[in-house]
């Protein structure tokens, strides 16, 4: 069994992870979070000591880490003990902590895939690039990384196998349908680092199509849901991790994400990108100061954990699968609704990071316990869901099943 945790990243998701984590520290034991910015860890430490929610006795730490040292991410890991590592900071420092990982044996845990700052909206196959190269280190060390394990990618992953074990014969195309259905009350801001959020967006987006590698334009394709709870919803084709490991490790021809975006998010969008304002290229203002575009949007932006107070509304987010079974067509959804308002209470976070930190956390436990435990690395559909969905239905994110006029909890005894 695997003891003591080290979280990197301080953002609204890794709020929501510690609480977790805290909340399950009987398993986990001891607690670490570290960022470049102690300040922010140790905020995240004093919210979760207020809510008194430490399931037992141990550690709970803020550290000060630059994730993209590799010498110190090593470090940190030796003087804290962590045997698992829930890296939740910028997507950029994913191959340096799993380096740190590899060389001390701790356990990794990602949410997102892999990105250079240097290069925006890469060209699949984008899990191929970096990540599945080091498989064989991963192996050859009998390191644990999960990767994506966050809600999408993660999550829908592991509806997607499900769907595969247990309700097709033969899956024809998965969709993935993220939708936002909630009010934060502010003239604009991202519910991710914007930083991010924004590189997914600005160049070319891709969905795997009959076999093969189809390219759009952001906000080229879009098409309406309906969808249970949140109701009638429009949505556009997206580019995202889980359609590159889904089409290539479970063989399935058609995987396309759509996210919902409302007119006025795409209109603020559109004229931001138009300006110029969301390059990642340096420029030089009239007083000689050197500025990175994305940067200085960010800055102006809100803290997306800033926007958990207000925030109202639900969250669906799930897997349209079709296919046949015994010979018959068959469609399913298979999907979770989350409530800001509610994730807040909770945890003090809104509905989007509390998707994606959740999964984090139970993952963690998964591995804490030896069920996740592989000693390589693996995407969540490579992984036996039932004990991952089972248990994140008990932290707080169940899953439902549509088909027809059927619509019902999963439940995973």
């Amino acid at each position: 069994m695997k003891r003591n945790v080290l979280i990197i990243g301080a953002g609204g998701v890794a709020h929501v992870v510690a609480h977790k984590c805290a909340q399950n520290n009987d398993i986990l034991g001891d607690i670490h979070i570290a960022s470049r910015t102690l300040e922010k860890c140790e905020s995240i430490v004093g919210s979760v000591r207020q809510s008194e929610s430490l399931a037992a006795n141990g550690e709970l730490q803020a550290h000060s880490l630059d994730a993209m040292d590799i010498a110190a991410a090593e470090a940190l890991i030796r003087k804290t003990g962590a045997e698992i590592v829930i890296n939740v900071g910028s997507a950029f420092v994913n191959m340096s902590v799993l380096s740190a990982c590899i060389s001390t044996g701790a356990a990794y845990i990602d949410t997102a895939i892999h990105e250079e700052p240097s290069k925006v909206c890469e060209t699949p196959p984008w899990y191929a690039n970096y990540e599945w190269k080091r498989r064989g280190e991963c192996e050859r060390a009998h390191v644990t990384a999960i990767l994506g394990a966050g809600f999408d990618p993660g999550v829908v992953n592991a509806y997607a196998r499900l769907a595969r074990d247990e309700y097709f014969d033969r899956i024809d195309s998965i969709d993935i349908i993220d939708i936002n259905a909630g009010s934060h009350g502010r003239y604009f801001a991202t519910n991710f680092d914007p930083e991010i959020n924004f590189r997914e967006f600005t160049g070319r987006v891709w969905s795997w199509q009959e076999g093969k590698w189809i390219s759009n334009r952001m906000f080229e394709v879009g098409k309406e849901w309906d969808l249970p709870v949140v109701g009638r919803q429009k949505a556009y084709l997206t580019g995202h991790d889980e359609v590159h490991s889904l089409s290539q490790l479970l063989g399935v021809p058609t995987v396309r994400f759509w996210m919902g975006f409302g007119e006025h998010y795409i209109n603020v969008f559109n004229v931001l990108n138009n300006l110029g304002l969301l390059s990642e290229q340096p420029l030089t203002t009239a007083e000689g100061l050197e500025v990175v575009p994305l940067k200085v949007v960010k800055a102006a932006l809100p803290d997306p954990s800033s926007l958990a107070p207000g925030y109202k509304g639900k969250t669906c987010i799930g897997d349209l699968v079709r296919g046949v079974k015994n010979g018959q067509e068959r469609e399913i959804f298979i999907y979770n609704v989350a409530d800001h308002e509610e994730a807040f209470k909770e945890v003090g976070s809104q509905g989007i990071s509390y998707t994606a930190g959740v999964p984090a956390a139970a993952a963690a436990i998964l591995v804490a316990t030896g069920r996740w435990d592989i000693g390589r690395m693996a995407n969540v559909e490579e992984l036996p869901p039932r004990p991952f969905l089972g248990l994140l239905g008990q932290l707080g994110l169940p899953s439902h099943i549509s088909e027809g006029e059927d619509d019902r909890e999963l439940l995973f005894p």
